[in-house]
């Protein structure tokens, strides 16, 4: 059984016992966190998808650790006005394992 949840504006297929890397998400390791926005759910070929959302699916995750992702560099040069910009990024993660999918 797997389902297709979507949150922090990107969709992702999920099934039990699973880890996944999500956008940052509010609270700390071993905090569970239930997801309602389930796009689809497939229970052994039986699918039920949803318009928006499959009425009554969610699924619950829960969360192993807060992180941070690889440093992104953005660097800009204008050739031959002696001006460069260097930034650098990392994005704040969330690391849930997946302990249920409700359909």
């Amino acid at each position: 059984m797997f389902a297709v949840i979507k949150t922090g504006g990107k969709q992702y297929r999920v099934a039990a016992d699973e880890q996944i890397t999500i956008m940052s998400l509010a609270g700390e390791a071993g905090e569970t966190v239930t997801f309602s926005d389930v796009l689809l759910v497939d229970n052994d070929g039986a699918t039920q998808l949803g318009a928006p959302f499959v009425a009554g699916a969610s699924v619950t995750a829960e969360i192993v650790e807060q992180t941070r992702g690889p440093k992104v560099i953005s660097f800009k040069k204008r050739r031959r006005k002696n001006s460069k910009r260097k930034r650098g990024h990392r994005q704040d993660l969330t690391v849930v394992r997946i302990v249920e999918v409700f359909a």
